[in-house]
């Protein structure tokens, strides 16, 4: 897999509304965990839209393994044009941090936001140009990652080698564990 698309669940569906909060840390390490064997299979590409939550976690663990793995790029490709107009400075800092590390942005539609197809364009978009997606989902969870799962489970169908792997809240749950363990120690 040469390009991977990863979203998940926004921050506000996790609860989860400061960068301190310690479930930050946990998604971080599931990603980062997943994102490194990637990479050593010869992942190339790491592609969000730029989402608030796990999508930006995402990209900033891949700006991390970039220095590590001097190949890894990382391409944030937002659904329309200044999707964090409306953002709290704090966040609008951020994510300036992360569009000035990428190594590719750009948006699908070219305009600001005009209605929800421009989510719909997004979501075909980046399964058409990826090999796999990276989820962050819990089916014991809903939210909006569900619908990026079934769209990703049609287009699977029809792109057999398209691949879908999902970090749930089992996959957390262990890694919260394993670091209580370690502080314990």
């Amino acid at each position: 897999m040469k390009q991977v698309l990863v979203t998940g669940y926004k921050a506000s569906e996790l609860g989860i509304f400061s960068d301190k909060h310690p479930g930050v840390a946990i998604i971080k390490k599931a990603l980062k965990q997943r994102l490194q064997a990637f990479v050593e299979e010869g992942l190339e590409w790491v592609i969000v839209s730029g989402q608030w939550g796990v999508e930006l976690w995402a990209a900033e663990v891949a700006l991390e393994l970039r220095a590590e793995y001097g190949s890894l790029r990382l391409a944030v490709i937002t659904p329309f044009l200044e999707q964090e107009e409306n953002w709290s400075e704090q966040k609008k800092a951020v994510y300036g941090a992360i569009l000035a590390g990428a190594d590719y942005v750009n948006s699908v539609t070219k305009q600001k936001y005009a209605g929800p197809w421009q989510f719909k364009a997004r979501d075909r978009f980046l399964l058409d140009n990826t090999e796999g997606l990276l989820l962050l989902y819990d089916e014991e969870q809903e939210g909006s990652p569900r619908f990026m799962l079934e769209l990703a489970r049609r287009h699977a169908e029809a792109v057999p080698d398209y691949a879908i792997i999902v970090i749930n809240g089992q996959d957390l749950q262990n890694i919260a564990e394993e670091e209580q363990y370690r502080e314990y120690e």
